[in-house]
């Protein structure tokens, strides 16, 4: 059987989603969340569900078209992955903005919505997203949701002061989403914590046990999934861009192991692995990055099929999945589909 191929998240926006986003939105990324977000929304008006209709059929599409196995509905309607789910939540206030420094200083003076109240889920709003996504496709398309360590490093805390108490009730705010796209018929569910690679420790200390108390419940048909990128770049082609320590996934791969999870996603494209990392997972899926996504340079299939080889000397065939680094956003649409159908025919050609 070929390798199983998946997406992570973010795909180009077509030109006719007029949203801010962050990733062609370079120069005030992180400086105000708010910038014409909700304007923009307002302005779509009537047609605003029909636009995203329209490109979440158009990026699925792309998606099954270039041979991915398991898309996402690539997050289209999305300022940022964090912050769209932020604007669900009871308890983080847009309209309070506190200036702070995030990522290790990669974000200065980030201008990022305030917690001043007890974080709570309200209602359901991802069911409506994953519906939308699959009724494009009979594969089964994956949801996205930011996790509790990377909310909290991407929004200010002026309520809880703690961590751990902060951590866990966004968790259950998360749970309360997961287990709505569970009862929705939701197959594969994805939780980003990059801030796990930025900040072992605190993913050691209570990350992970917050990463369990968001898939408390979820029944084992549904694949619990956890995304641990490095870092999204500033720009494409920097190749300076600070990442996050790559020696983290060695870290924490033992606690992920012992956890709930049951699928983690790594990069190792735009750096590598030394791939005995693998090793360590002897019940988790792995979906390791084979293409890189801050780069526009083109991978070719023989590169990727001799680096899903050289994993395969690591882990069986049934527990790795091949995916890019991390979402797709800063590439144009070409570049993204060749990537995408070249990491795909790669992944056919390798024998488990």
């Amino acid at each position: 059987m070929p390798l199983l191929t998946t997406t992570i998240g973010a795909y180009p926006k077509p030109d006719y989603v007029e949203i801010p986003d962050w990733f062609t939105d370079r120069t005030d990324k992180m400086r105000n969340p708010t910038r014409d977000y909700v304007e923009a929304l307002r302005a779509l008006g009537d047609q605003g569900e029909a636009v995203f209709e329209r490109a979440t059929r158009e990026v699925v599409l792309d998606q099954v078209d270039a041979g991915i196995d398991i898309p996402t509905d690539g997050e289209v309607r999305r300022e940022n992955y964090i912050h769209y789910h932020c604007r669900h939540l009871d308890g983080i206030d847009f309209d309070t903005l506190t200036t702070v420094d995030i990522r290790n200083g990669a974000y200065a003076d980030a201008r990022l919505p305030t917690i001043t109240a007890p974080v709570r889920a309200r209602g359901n709003f991802l069911t409506r997203d994953w519906r939308i996504a699959q009724s494009f496709t009979d594969r089964s398309v994956k949801i996205t949701m930011p996790g509790p360590m990377t909310i909290s490093g991407t929004v200010a805390d002026a309520h809880y002061g703690d961590p751990r108490k902060r951590g866990a009730d966004i968790a259950q705010a998360l749970n309360h989403e997961v287990l709505a796209l569970v009862e929705a018929g939701a197959r594969h569910v994805q939780i980003d914590e990059p801030l796990f690679a930025r900040r072992p420790a605190d993913a050691l200390d209570h990350g992970i046990e917050h990463i369990d108390r968001c898939f408390h419940g979820v029944p084992d048909r549904v694949t619990r999934t956890v995304h641990m990128c490095c870092g999204y770049p500033d720009a494409l082609d920097n190749p300076e861009f600070p990442k996050a320590d790559i020696e983290s996934y060695v870290q924490i791969a033992r606690a992920i192991e012992d956890s709930t999870i049951q699928a983690v996603s790594i990069e190792d494209a735009h750096r590598h692995n030394d791939l005995s990392l693998l090793e360590t997972y002897e019940s988790t899926t792995v979906i390791l990055g084979v293409v890189d996504v801050s780069s526009s340079r083109i991978e070719a299939v023989d590169e990727i099929e001799a680096r899903l080889e050289e994993a395969l000397e690591h882990i069986d065939a049934r527990r790795l999945i091949a995916a890019p680094d991390c979402g797709l956003g800063l590439l144009t649409r070409e570049m993204a589909i060749d990537k995408l159908t070249n990491m795909a025919t790669a992944a056919k050609r390798v024998e488990g």
